[in-house]
């Protein structure tokens, strides 16, 4: 049966085997979300114990994505070599042990140190995640890769409660992250045994090699002939449309973390306890868009999601800093929020399923360039506000949303089935 008639069976059951992976991966994006979140609310001591200053501070943390960065493309040789379950399971038990180095760190340099490698670990392990999640989602035959993002958003939150109620409670550092190290890797060990075993390829479908040809995906070639060759000028004209709506994706998110307490309480005047809200609002509410994403890429198709949540985060943010409150400024991060809650996991399968490329090269592109959107986010926004204001910097919220729109149309729409 050729690619263009073959039938959808989304509605069939999913097996035993793929339910069971299905719970698995959750588990292993809620432990990968948890894990850094619990150090997170601890800075502050972290700070006072290395008699750090805020430019200091700020240097060390920028280690992280810095470590991201530089071993993010690590993650496709990884996977090819000791497959996407070994790298994300594994790879979270090391991550939790780089984090128990954190406490004995003497100095700024060597906590910087640390960072490099927990954010070198994260991004191997978040790419093999994602490739093992996008495995099960061949088997179910319908999306369901923005229900793990919405647990990692979950686990997110955890261990951030876990990180403040530890800090509240003065637990010594090294207690707290090696319960923190022990509980989830025994969680991610557990998962490991019910992940999908053989060759990552194992659930394409051999009659649709080109599932985006199948789908008539706009930017697709025609037909695999050459492997890399015949397909390099393509891949990499979509991996860089894919890499600008991720960045897209990490613009939007950072405006919340980075921008969005500064700018109530500095150009809205309100308290520090208001001021929070705004990171909160925009989490939330992505938490909420991812957990019922799936359903609505099902009926509608990523494409018009995507499109859809870009110009409801390019109107709602411009309506909130075309008529600044606080009302309208917690309402313009969650709406933020919710219109880009499925955009980097669209932006994730279409790179997983671009033909002619190695397994996990796609999906291992399009992670670095999003992480490279997290770390040129915010020097990119504060430049704009050192030059005119805050709110005019946010403004690259909507420029984002509206980028968003134009460029949706190189996703793929539908879920192979």
């Amino acid at each position: 049966m050729s690619a263009t008639t073959a039938p959808r069976t989304a509605s069939a059951a999913p097996t035993r085997q793929a339910r069971l992976a299905r719970a698995a991966v959750a588990a292993l994006f809620l432990t990968n979300g948890a894990l850094f979140a619990n150090v997170v609310p601890r800075y502050p001591q972290i700070k006072a114990d290395l008699g750090l200053g805020n430019a200091v501070l700020g240097a060390a943390l920028a280690a992280f994505p810095l470590g991201a960065l530089l071993a993010g493309l690590l993650a496709a040789a990884a996977i090819r070599r000791f497959r996407s379950s070994r790298v994300a399971a594994l790879g979270i038990v090391l991550l939790a042990a780089a984090t128990l180095a954190i406490p004995a760190a003497p100095n700024w340099i060597a906590f910087g140190a640390v960072l490099f490698v927990v954010g070198a670990l994260d991004a191997i392990v978040d790419v093999a995640q994602n490739a093992h999640g996008l495995r099960v989602q061949r088997l179910y035959g319908r999306s369901i890769v923005n229900s793990f993002h919405g647990v990692w958003s979950i686990g997110a939150v955890l261990g951030g409660l876990m990180g403040a109620a530890a800090a509240g409670l003065h637990t010594p550092l090294a207690v707290h992250l090696g319960i923190s190290a022990a509980l989830f890797s025994i969680v991610a060990l557990g998962a490991y045994r019910f992940l999908l075993p053989g060759p990552e390829d194992a659930e394409r479908h051999a009659e649709a090699p080109d599932l985006a040809a199948a789908d008539g995906h706009p930017a697709a070639p025609s037909a695999p002939h050459g492997g890399w060759r015949a397909f390099s000028g393509a891949a990499v004209r979509m991996l860089a449309a894919l890499g600008v709506l991720a960045a897209c994706g990490a613009l939007v998110e950072d405006a919340g973390a980075s921008w969005g307490a500064i700018y109530l309480s500095g150009d809205l005047h309100t308290s520090a306890a208001t001021a929070g809200l705004a990171f909160v609002a925009l989490q939330v509410a992505m938490t909420v868009g991812r957990l019922t994403g799936d359903r609505a890429v099902d009926r509608f198709g990523q494409r018009t999601v995507v499109r859809a949540g870009g110009a409801i985060s390019a109107v709602g943010m411009g309506a909130a800093l075309t008529v600044p409150s606080v009302g309208t400024a917690l309402a313009g991060f969650a709406l933020a929020g919710l219109g880009v809650a499925t955009l980097v996991p669209a932006a994730m399968h279409t790179a997983d399923e671009l033909p002619g490329l190695p397994s996990g090269t796609g999906l291992t592109i399009v992670s670095w360039l999003l992480r490279g959107g997290f770390l040129l986010s915010p020097p990119l926004v504060g430049f704009v506000a050192d030059l005119t204001s805050l709110r005019v910097g946010l403004l690259s919220v909507v420029l984002a949303g509206i980028v968003t729109v134009v460029l949706a149309r190189v996703l793929v729409n539908r879920t192979p089935a």
